[in-house]
């Protein structure tokens, strides 16, 4: 009698690889999903909110266009998307990690979890791609929705500084020579700043008339304003509104869309990374989530514009105030301030190079932050 020996060596084990396996990631992809209350709120901030307040616009201009604005164009995208997508999406993104980075310890399946062999390594990285394929296509989806009714319903007459009939797309010269045309509107709407306390100065009068202000003893004199006067203050208002009139827009740009999407993405990518890692050290959710909000709503605002001496170093550190330095050009500041977008004159300053190195270090640090705490917990 003869016995045939399998010689074949034993497959190897990848228990203990800190690379998580496909299942791995569905698995948690799975859990994460099934909670249907934190899936409502991720939609409900990155679609539906959007996608009521566009709709309820739509209708409304149906109905009565002569009392209703149209429902898109560009500055309904830019308040869509500074106001409500990025803090708000931070904010859900950040629920969805910290419900990631504590769900095995609030239901007590950690240990075992733990006695199955896999490196905690793994457990922890499978919780990554799990969470970003769950955060990354809602925010794209809201994104999209946004962009395709301010485009398709945008304006057709270009609104700037209270001027609804503006010309679109004129060159500075004919910016200059349309105000020359129309100097009362462009005194009275479109405003000048004077750099300092003129004796003698062009004005729009209440009653509507242009007249010169003089300062003569501490008493003030108007007299009607000559054409020769109207036509030098109407080109000093142009020249000083130009910059702000080539990023007014009926419809956001395709550029300016593509760029936005990226940074929404990105900041909702980071609120994911920071809450996972921070509930992770942690052990729970609830005051995690309540400090990245205080964070988000508070914190970041503040500290991004009142420079504190001894502590500006650390307020460069701030990854929101990173995020509004890289923000793209075009969008009105996220924490306040004027148009214009890639941080903004009233931000701390800041280089783009910093600014990188700190949203790199965010992700990196928190991420090893949870990844460490995961490793040495006890089971």
């Amino acid at each position: 009698m003869t016995t045939s020996i399998d010689l074949a060596p034993a497959a190897k084990s990848h228990r203990g690889s800190p690379l998580p396996t496909g299942a791995m990631i569905m698995t948690r992809f799975m859990e994460l999903r099934k909670r249907r209350g934190l899936m409502i709120a991720l939609l409900a901030v990155n679609i539906g909110i959007p996608t009521i307040f566009l709709s309820v616009r739509v209708i409304a201009h149906a109905v009565a266009p002569h009392s209703y604005g149209p429902a898109g164009g560009y500055d309904i995208f830019e308040s869509l998307v500074a106001g409500v997508m990025y803090i708000f999406g931070f904010i859900v993104a950040a629920t969805l990690g910290c419900t990631a980075g504590s769900v095995d310890l609030t239901e007590g399946v950690f240990r075992h979890l733990v006695v199955t062999g896999r490196s905690r390594l793994a457990l922890y990285f499978a919780r990554i791609p799990a969470g970003l394929m769950i955060i990354v296509p809602i925010v794209a989806v809201g994104v999209i929705v946004v962009c395709s009714v301010c485009v398709a319903a945008a304006p057709t007459k270009l609104s700037f500084d209270g001027i609804s009939n503006l010309p679109v797309g004129l060159s500075r010269q004919g910016f200059i020579a349309w105000a020359e045309d129309h100097p009362k509107m462009t005194i009275c709407d479109m405003g000048y700043t004077y750099s300092g306390p003129p004796s003698s100065y062009v004005n729009c009068a209440p009653n509507g008339e242009i007249v010169v202000v003089k300062t003569r003893s501490g008493s003030l004199t108007t007299t009607q304003a000559t054409k020769a006067e109207l036509r030098a203050q109407a080109i000093k208002s142009a020249v000083q509104n130009y910059a702000s009139y080539t990023t007014t827009f009926l419809s956001p740009p395709l550029k300016l869309m593509i760029e936005t999407g990226l940074w929404v993405e990105l900041w909702a990518v980071i609120g994911f990374l920071i809450g996972l890692g921070l509930s992770s050290l942690m052990g729970q959710r609830t005051v995690p989530v309540v400090l990245l909000i205080v964070y988000e709503i508070v914190l970041t605002p503040l500290l991004s514009r009142v420079g504190i001496p001894h502590l500006i170093n650390f307020q460069r550190a701030l990854v929101g105030l990173a995020m509004a330095h890289i923000e793209p050009a075009g969008l009105p500041a996220v924490f306040g301030g004027m148009r214009g977008g890639g941080g903004g004159a009233q931000l701390l300053t800041e280089s783009t190079t910093v600014a990188v190195v700190v949203i790199v270090a965010w992700i990196v640090v928190w991420t090893g932050l949870g990844a460490w705490r995961m490793a040495t917990r006890d089971a």
